[in-house]
């Protein structure tokens, strides 16, 4: 079951929300939703599935997911498996990234490769688990509004691409003895590998949006909604993913290790979140 905080707030929730605040909404109750589970009442005859596994696949009704995630179901005709997605971004990516090193002779640049595909695509698995467990669970419309249908997520990680475009290619690094790039991919880097080294960094920043905004806005709910202690535990479990995706992020950390300005400013991300997450699990056990 879900409470507003306050009762003023909780008459506006119930006009916004509707029946999709309660648990019982969402699994579905009375005469006129009985036959209905909560997966049958996020789809529709529209939405896509995918019937290559030996068990139909639902994929969440888009406005119920990330722009990643809507991706996933979004081209006509193709309809996949998130998991197998995520392998064929893994093995897509780090195709290019060893073909590249290869025609270039860029192995050190591979390795850094390798590590931002991994970053990535252990980010991609990890936004489909939250995002599936976030729309399992009893809470509220509102906070699903916020959460996925916001796209603050993409706001931020454009902001945050923004910056890194920046300091590669205008910043004077302080403390290091060449340019990121350059070091990377030489002094006169090929064409094709800074197109893909920037595919993959907005990869990794895109999904690094997506756990802060996460975080931010599991705090926020926390905050303004009350919830028995059964569905708290399992809300407090799906809150902790943001945290996850964070710590695998400092795999990165010796690819910056001496430009203080990156090194600094993931770990500042690490910390922001686990402050965030740590706030959102305290107040959903009060």
């Amino acid at each position: 079951m879900t409470a507003d905080r306050g009762q003023e707030v909780e008459s506006d929730d119930e006009s916004e929300s509707g029946p999709e605040t309660g648990a019982g909404s969402e699994s579905g109750s009375g005469d006129g939703d009985g036959s209905r589970g909560a997966d049958a009442s996020r789809t529709g005859p529209d939405t896509p599935t995918d019937e290559t596994e030996d068990e139909q696949v639902e994929l969440p009704a888009y406005g119920e997911t990330w722009t990643y995630e809507g991706l996933i179901g979004a081209i006509p005709g193709l309809s996949i498996a998130p998991r197998t997605a995520v392998a064929l971004q893994i093995v897509a990516f780090e195709i290019g990234v060893l073909a590249l090193a290869a025609v270039y002779d860029l192995w050190d640049a591979a390795i850094v490769g390798t590590v931002a595909v991994l970053v990535a695509g252990g980010g991609s698995a990890i936004t489909l688990r939250m995002g599936d467990q976030l729309r399992a669970l009893p809470v509220p419309a509102a906070y699903r509004r916020l959460a996925f249908g916001s796209r603050i997520e993409v706001v931020l990680s454009v902001l945050a691409y923004v910056g890194l475009v920046t300091y590669l290619f205008a910043a004077n690094p302080v403390g290091a003895e060449t340019p990121l790039l350059e070091s990377a991919l030489g002094v006169d880097p090929p064409l094709p590998a800074t197109y893909l080294a920037l595919l993959l960094a907005w990869d990794v920043v895109y999904r690094i949006g997506i756990g802060w905004w996460a975080s931010v806005a599991a705090v926020w709910r926390s905050w303004r909604y009350e919830f028995d202690p059964e569905t708290a535990r399992a809300i407090a479990r799906a809150d902790l993913w943001p945290l996850a995706f964070a710590a695998l992020q400092l795999a990165l950390l010796p690819i910056v290790w001496g430009r203080p300005l990156l090194a600094g400013a993931l770990v500042g991300h690490v910390i922001a979140v686990a402050v965030a997450v740590s706030l959102s699990v305290a107040l959903l056990r009060r």
